[in-house]
């Protein structure tokens, strides 16, 4: 039966090329497929997946990327049901700890602190983003009431301009490394408010149960977009990067280092440093190049140890720490699987803290990084059985992470044009084009379906 759109009299080798395998381009490979559709997805790893990794070391499955699913997160969670991929509540119970700057450790329970430095007045200016960001338009940012003027400032100009409290600030500005892993002065407040707003709520993107990071997956965060890639086959191909894409007599050529491929329709399903990467012709208009230039990867590394034992499970410690002061790690949580047969610690370290750590040679980087755990844990957490760093800046299929947030001015300057609107015969999917959770795995499958809607409704007409 023929797919829609379809023609004898222009024959190609796909109706619609999906160009990434990550859960983007898998969830839109997935919907034309069930449509009828002939789709190919090209993707230049040697895995599906994007930036969800996960791995077995030292005796357990581990998440090197994207592992964490919330409630709301529907998108993913229907997929997740789909395919039988089990989850767990993300671990929590006991004592979290905060690190401050005189080094004092602050303990508390339950989601976070009630009291401590600067935490009325960060309370205060986040209730203060919850109303803003109900004013953003998710569909069209460039629609929300005065757009432009909060787009021009930085989330530091922001927050400076509503507090002076200085552990607030600080509070403030680990919340934004580690929501992009990047800092205050780099990302436009209004793409901050479109963030909040397309997950629900600020709270919503920080706390654990019944929020962002409330469950993990028994089989790893992968897990659904691998069972995505056996439907598909062997319409999935993979270590095939693409090098040109085409578009000339109503078809769309696509070059990957084995050769050249004709499409209809083309989905694009990558990172911006990735897009960037590939040769248009005609070439990309103004605001679309202006839209990626715009845009940036986060810094992060994404570092587990890994323990015969959850020994801090025994001592009440939830293995939940924010560090204000440290020059290596902003945030550790309990990454041990479901039935504790190994305890793991995951470290972050975000933003200028990765840019400095970074530079540091193997040994250094690791003692830097089992310091702060043993700060927050306890001496025993210096001897890891096995220790994994995953620096996503240096993976060249990604160029980053999570996601790639806006600088300042640039949703002004070229968003409604440039973040996601269909060029042509491209298309375009990536959890950055996304509504609803941007940044995160449901977002990422979201904008696949919308994609796939998309090239449906095209190749109708």
């Amino acid at each position: 039966m023929d797919a829609p759109g379809h023609t004898e009299e222009s024959p190609t080798d796909a109706d619609v090329i999906v160009v990434g395998a990550g859960y983007a381009g898998l969830s839109t490979a997935l919907d034309l497929h069930e449509s009828g559709v002939d789709v190919l997805v090209l993707e230049a790893a040697d895995r599906v997946g994007g930036r969800t990794l996960s791995i077995e070391r030292g005796g357990v499955r581990i998440d090197n990327g994207g592992q964490w699913i919330g409630p709301t997160q529907h998108h993913l969670r229907a997929l997740a049901d789909r395919f039988g991929c089990t989850t767990f509540p993300t671990y929590e119970d006991g004592r979290s700890t905060e690190v401050w700057q005189d080094g004092s450790l602050l303990s508390y329970t339950g989601a976070g602190p009630e009291t401590g430095p600067g935490i009325a007045e960060y309370e205060r200016v986040t209730e203060l983003l919850d109303e803003l960001a109900l004013t953003v338009d998710v569909e069209a940012p460039w629609e929300t009431p005065g757009f432009a003027e909060l787009d021009r400032q930085s989330a530091a100009d922001f927050f400076v301009s509503h507090t002076d409290d200085a552990d607030a600030l600080t509070r403030l500005a680990l919340s934004i490394q580690g929501l992009w892993c990047a800092e205050p002065d780099e990302i436009s407040i209004l793409h901050v408010l479109f963030y909040i707003r397309a997950a629900g709520s600020y709270t919503e993107l920080m706390e654990t149960h019944g929020c962002a990071q409330d469950s993990r997956f028994h089989g790893g965060a992968d897990g659904p977009a691998r069972a995505v890639a056996d439907v598909l086959g062997d319409r999935v191909r993979l270590s095939s990067p693409v090098h040109s894409i085409a578009e000339a007599d109503g078809q769309v050529l696509v070059t990957t280092p084995t050769g050249e491929l004709t499409c209809r329709r083309v989905v694009i399903a990558l990172p911006p440093p990735r897009v960037r990467t590939i040769d248009f012709s005609p070439a990309l208009p103004a605001d679309k190049r202006a839209w990626l230039d715009g845009t940036e990867m986060g810094r992060v590394a994404k570092v587990h140890a890994i323990y015969e034992r959850p020994f801090w499970r025994a001592g009440g410690n939830a293995g939940i720490a924010t560090l204000y002061t440290s020059e290596t790690v902003g945030v550790v949580f309990d990454n041990s699987p479901d039935d504790a047969h190994r305890g793991v610690l995951v470290a972050f370290v975000y933003a200028d803290r990765f840019d400095t750590w970074a530079k540091l040679d193997d040994v250094s980087r690791r003692e830097a990084v089992l310091s702060d755990l043993t700060l927050v844990v306890g001496e025993d957490a210096a001897v890891p059985v096995d220790y994994v760093e995953k620096s996503w800046p240096l993976d060249s299929h990604v160029g980053g992470g999570y996601e790639a947030y806006a600088r300042p001015g640039t949703w002004t300057r070229v968003g409604s044009k440039g973040w996601r609107a269909p060029i042509g015969r491209l298309h375009w999917a990536g959890t950055e084009t996304s509504s609803v959770w941007n940044g995160y795995i449901d977002g990422a499958i979201a904008s696949g379906q919308r994609a796939a809607a998309e090239v449906l409704a095209a190749l109708e007409h």
